[in-house]
C-alpha cells in the first residue's frame, strides 16, 4: 500500500473544547478543523490562550474533546477504551515538552530505552533501538552520560530519541526549544526538520517563536480556539521575507 493510499497522520474535526470554573464556561476550541498529512511538519502559533496547547493535548489523546473527533492513523481516539488509550500514546504518539523530564539517576541510553521497557520489549532489542534513536539524532557518543553531565541541548535531544524510539505515527512538540539558548533551539529546530525531510517524520509543533516555525511546511494560526490561518510555507522561500510575513 502506498502512502497516498493510508489516511492522514492526524485529524481533528469540528473539535470543541470547554472548561467549567465554578458558573464560568471558558471554550478554549471553537470548531477547529485539521488535517495532517504524512511526512508534514506542522507548526501552531497563536496568542496567550489561543487555545495551541488545548489542541495539542487533543492530538496527543492526552485529553478528550467536549465534542467533535480526533483521528491518528483513521482510528477515532473517543473509540477506544481507556487501556487502548494507553497504549496508543505509549506507541503510536511521541511527546516532547518544553521541560526534558529525563530520569536524571538514568543515562542516556537508560532514559530512551524507558517507554520499550515499560511496553515489555525484551531488555536487548529496547537497548538496540535505544541506541538506534540516540544516532539518529546524533547523541549516540552521550549514552552512557547523565542528564546532569549534559547540555539543555543536548537533553532535549535524548527526549526527542526517547519520543522517537517507538517509532510513533506522530511527533508532537510544545514549545520543544523554551528552556534553550539561542544556538541550542537552532540546533534542535534543525534536527526536527532533518527529521521531516530524512525520515518522513510527521511533526506538530507548538510554538510563540516566528523564526522556529518559519522551519515547518506549514503554519496554522489559532485566535480564540479557531482556525484562523492555514498557510504553507514554501521552502524556497528566503529566511527575511518569510519572517517578515509571519510576524
Amino acid at each position: 500500500m502506498s502512502t497516498s493510499d493510508l489516511p492522514p497522520a492526524l485529524e481533528a474535526r469540528s473539535l470543541i473544547k470547554t472548561f467549567t470554573t465554578g458558573r464560568t464556561f471558558v471554550a478554549a476550541l471553537r470548531g477547529v478543523d485539521l488535517v495532517v498529512q504524512r511526512g508534514e511538519f506542522l507548526a501552531i502559533m497563536g496568542p496567550s490562550g489561543s487555545g495551541k496547547s488545548t489542541l495539542l493535548h487533543m492530538l496527543g489523546a492526552l485529553d478528550l474533546p467536549t465534542s467533535g473527533s480526533v483521528l491518528l492513523d483513521g482510528t477515532d481516539i473517543a473509540t477506544l477504551d481507556d487501556d487502548a488509550l494507553t497504549l496508543l500514546r505509549r506507541r503510536r504518539i511521541g511527546f516532547v515538552f518544553q521541560a526534558f523530564n529525563l530520569v536524571d539517576v538514568f543515562t542516556a541510553e537508560e532514559n530512551v530505552a524507558l517507554p520499550l521497557l515499560v511496553d515489555g520489549v525484551p531488555e536487548s532489542e529496547a537497548h538496540r533501538r535505544a541506541l538506534e534513536a540516540l544516532a539518529l539524532v546524533g547523541v549516540q557518543d552521550r549514552r552512557n552520560h547523565m542528564p546532569r553531565e549534559m547540555s539543555g541541548g543536548e537533553q532535549q535531544r535524548i527526549a526527542i530519541a526517547r519520543a522517537l524510539v517507538t517509532a510513533p505515527v506522530v511527533l508532537l512538540a510544545d514549545e520543544p526549544t523554551g528552556n534553550l539558548d539561542s544556538a541550542s533551539s537552532d540546533q534542535v529546530l534543525a534536527l526536527l526538520r532533518q527529521l521531516v525531510d530524512q525520515a518522513q517524520q510527521t511533526i506538530v509543533m507548538v510554538t510563540h517563536d516566528a523564526r522556529q516555525a518559519a522551519r515547518a511546511d506549514r503554519l496554522v494560526r489559532l485566535r480564540d480556539g479557531k482556525v484562523m490561518e492555514s498557510q504553507p510555507l514554501p521552502r524556497a522561500a528566503s529566511m527575511p521575507r518569510l519572517l517578515e510575513d509571519l510576524l
